[in-house]
């Protein structure tokens, strides 16, 4: 037991990690540079301020190799429970993190683009600042495709937390409904997008509240005493 409580807390630490490193990538500094609006405004916020714009590229490759300690961690703890929804636990969020990573190539080509680099001058700025904007909306696109698998790892997660017996399984509903309302989320945004952003201010707090209860939970409890049942056998 004391093992498990030491993993469980070091996934904690590790969600932990995830979450200061995509706060200050994905909603700091990608809110701070929005794709769409005024292109001139947003290219000129990013020439002002290359050096957040970079620090949120590292930022968020830092939140996705954390994310592949904590599903390793998570690996160890649930192993025992169930191995094959444990094995594809680990499957959705490698797969997750692999789009994450490419997806951000649209970011580091928004970088060279507006380097200033010398070989850059054989197009026109409004060709570049135009580019720069194409490489920043499918950023926030692949983002969402992105968001098909962080939702979609919930439920196996879920289903461990419930066969497990030693996290309560309160917090395993709340994980269920949060990768259904992330899927709900990615479908909205690319079937229904003038309902997306009504959708994603009702189901965002579900997602807030899940992922945090359960963070906290891993820190502070890490998983609750099992009960045993010892039978003595008298001796005759």
């Amino acid at each position: 037991m004391d093992s498990e409580k030491k993993t469980a807390r070091i996934a904690g630490l590790w969600y932990l990690a995830i979450a200061v490193f995509y706060s200050f990538s994905m909603i700091y500094v990608d809110g701070a540079f929005p794709p769409g609006g005024n292109a001139e405004a947003t290219i000129g916020k990013i020439q002002a301020s290359g050096m957040l714009f970079r620090l949120g590229f590292a930022s968020c490759l830092a939140g996705h190799i954390c994310f592949l300690f904590l599903v390793n961690a998570l690996y160890r703890l649930f192993r025992s429970v169930n191995g094959d929804l444990a094995r594809l636990m680990v499957i959705l969020v490698i797969s997750g993190v692999s789009v994450a990573f490419l997806n951000r190539l649209n970011q580091a080509a928004v970088i060279v683009l507006l380097s200033g680099e010398g070989y850059l001058s054989a197009f026109p700025s409004a060709q570049l600042h135009a580019l720069a904007m194409f490489f920043l909306d499918m950023l926030k696109h692949g983002e969402k495709m992105a968001t098909l698998f962080w939702g979609l790892w919930l439920l196996p997660l879920g289903l461990l937390i419930i066969k497990s017996g030693f996290i309560p399984k309160i917090l395993a509903i709340l994980l269920i409904c949060t990768c259904l309302s992330y899927l709900a989320g990615v479908v909205a945004y690319f079937f229904f997008p003038d309902h997306y952003t009504a959708l994603y201010s009702l189901i965002s707090p579900i997602g807030m509240v899940s992922e945090v209860s359960f963070t906290l939970w891993l820190l502070i409890i890490g998983v609750k005493e099992q009960k045993t049942v010892r039978i003595s056998l008298r001796r005759q």
